[in-house]
């Protein structure tokens, strides 16, 4: 009855440990410290799991019970659904941008909390305008316990550039799971799934027509070895593996549910941060230099994770 909010909470532990690997990659010299290049191969692995069709072909009767997407459910698109489609997919790419561009000046365990607090702000606004969704009784309870928390990050932890940064990465994300869900509404799960993942794909070949871009990525890529090459692909497995766990359990379950439980992923960073942080080099890790410091986390990665089940549930 419940394997939806284990399949959630398994989600959500496996985007902690995706955020922390992601600092690392953006932030050492040795890996990919270009935001957009990494943007770029996370659309491009996040576009391949339309693999995942390949399995309804198999004739074993495992997979159908595990709801695996099945192409005979696969409709041509119409200009509406196409739309939509590649909405989800450009705004994605934008927000991972920001999202990188902050995880390389900040520490995960500031970054993640706050884009996730900005992105719930805004996913409840337009959800409200555009999908018409009821807000919840503690609506504002929630939303004053995130800006509360946003801002203390804000102002302890980021430069400006961070902040903004991470605020943009919210917003677009926001946009990002906004018109995914109008894309399932518009259609069924297996056919918004697949055409987001060819859309995803597509935005992020497009690049390669733009030559300063073109080169940008051609460069960063000659520079990568073949050993960071594979972690960012085990990364990026691991990722979609999340990913595809979050829309099942919203497909299983409650969506309020699995949406609230997206603190615990903050949890896990900050736990991560607490007693394993002093362990990396700083500009890899977690830059605590005074004991303040991770009280101020502690501080305002609480309020944000309560902000989120007030905000939710």
């Amino acid at each position: 009855m419940f394997s939806w909010i284990f399949l959630a909470v398994a989600a959500q532990c496996i985007n902690a440990v995706v955020a922390i690997a992601d600092k690392y990659i953006v932030t050492s010299k040795k890996a990919m410290p270009q935001p957009f290049v990494y943007a770029f191969y996370t659309c491009i692995f996040a576009g391949a799991w339309v693999v995942v069709f390949a399995a309804g072909i198999l004739p074993m009767p495992f997979f159908a019970t595990l709801g695996v997407p099945s192409l005979s459910n696969i409709e041509y698109p119409s200009l509406a659904t196409a739309a939509i489609a590649f909405l989800s997919s450009y705004t994605f790419f934008i927000a991972l941008v920001s999202l990188y561009s902050a995880l390389r000046d900040a520490d995960a365990s500031d970054v993640i909390p706050v884009v996730g607090a900005v992105s719930a702000v805004v996913s409840f606004g337009l959800s409200y305008f555009f999908l018409d969704t009821r807000l919840t009784p503690h609506f504002i309870v929630g939303i004053v316990l995130l800006s509360v928390g946003t801002f203390l990050v804000s102002h302890l932890r980021f430069t400006w550039r961070t902040s903004l940064m991470s605020v943009h990465a919210g917003i677009f994300f926001a946009i990002h799971f906004v018109t995914l869900k109008g894309l399932f509404t518009a259609t069924s799960f297996d056919n918004g799934f697949f055409w987001s993942r060819v859309t995803l794909f597509i935005v992020a070949l497009s690049m390669l027509l733009i030559p300063k871009l073109f080169i940008k990525i051609h460069s960063q890529t000659r520079a990568t070895g073949a050993r960071t090459g594979l972690l960012v692909l085990g990364i990026k497995l691991l990722a979609g593996v999340g990913s595809i766990l979050i829309l099942k359990a919203t497909a299983l379950g409650n969506v309020a549910v699995v949406q609230a439980l997206g603190g615990i992923q903050f949890v896990l960073i900050l736990f991560f941060s607490l007693f394993f942080g002093h362990k990396i080099p700083p500009e890899y890790g977690e830059n605590i230099k005074h004991p303040h410091e991770m009280y101020h986390k502690v501080v305002f990665v609480s309020i944000i994770t309560i902000g989120f089940l007030v905000l939710f549930l």
